[in-house]
């Protein structure tokens, strides 16, 4: 586990929503205080060989309300600690699902909830992902996602629930003091593209009117 950085998330389990479910054979569900997004933790069948173990289920995630579609899977792989990636999404009628984890290496994850009509609009989650927790978190349509690279040689894996669509991504500035995001080290790499988002001050009612459900 990194230095200071704590290895599960801050100020995300409210209430009954804390409650962590698993089924005879299953993933370990824990809702965080952002309503649809989930911590998932492998429950481990373990003996002398290791351990095996099931990451993904769609009567697993249908269960717990979530869309259990995988449209693509990607990797992401990050040279250098302290790179940051975000924060992304795609607006609907393309917006995405995502289940993150990180295969070799850590990265502090973060995700806003970009949902209008939800009382945890612009609210963001922290969780710490890594190759020794085995931590995932699934992340729900019309979030915002990134994260930085706790590690060298960090890679994670996106299983995410829509096909990538350029013409309706988008995204926020890692550092918008309007998003109140805490890094937990300097920023050593991020893209240009990643560099030039524009603040919630200037796109914000945009953001939210593209962001209004999608009743289809």
């Amino acid at each position: 586990m990194s230095p200071g950085i704590t290895d599960f998330f801050t100020g995300v389990l409210a209430g009954s929503a804390g409650e962590r479910l698993a089924d005879a054979s299953g993933m370990i569900f824990t809702e965080t205080a952002l309503r649809g997004a989930f911590i998932i933790d492998l429950e481990k069948r373990e003996d002398e060989r290791g351990f095996f173990a099931r990451a993904f289920c769609q009567k697993e995630f249908a269960t717990h309300g979530l869309k259990p579609v995988i449209a693509q899977a990607n990797i992401g792989f990050n040279r250098l600690r302290g790179t940051v990636r975000g924060m992304h999404f795609q607006y609907p009628p393309a917006a995405e699902t995502k289940l993150v984890r990180c295969s070799r290496g850590a990265i502090l994850d973060i995700i806003v909830d970009l949902r209008p009509e939800s009382p945890t609009y612009l609210q963001h989650i922290t969780v710490e992902l890594s190759a020794d927790n085995r931590r995932g978190i699934f992340i729900p349509e019309r979030f915002a996602h990134g994260y930085q690279a706790l590690e060298d040689d960090t890679e994670t894996t996106y299983h995410v629930g829509e096909f990538y669509t350029p013409g309706s991504e988008g995204g926020l500035l890692y550092d918008d003091p309007a998003l109140g995001l805490s890094w937990p080290l300097p920023v050593s790499v991020i893209s240009d593209k990643d560099r030039q988002w524009k603040p919630l001050a200037e796109v914000g009612t945009e953001v939210r009117a593209r962001m209004k459900e999608d009743r289809r």
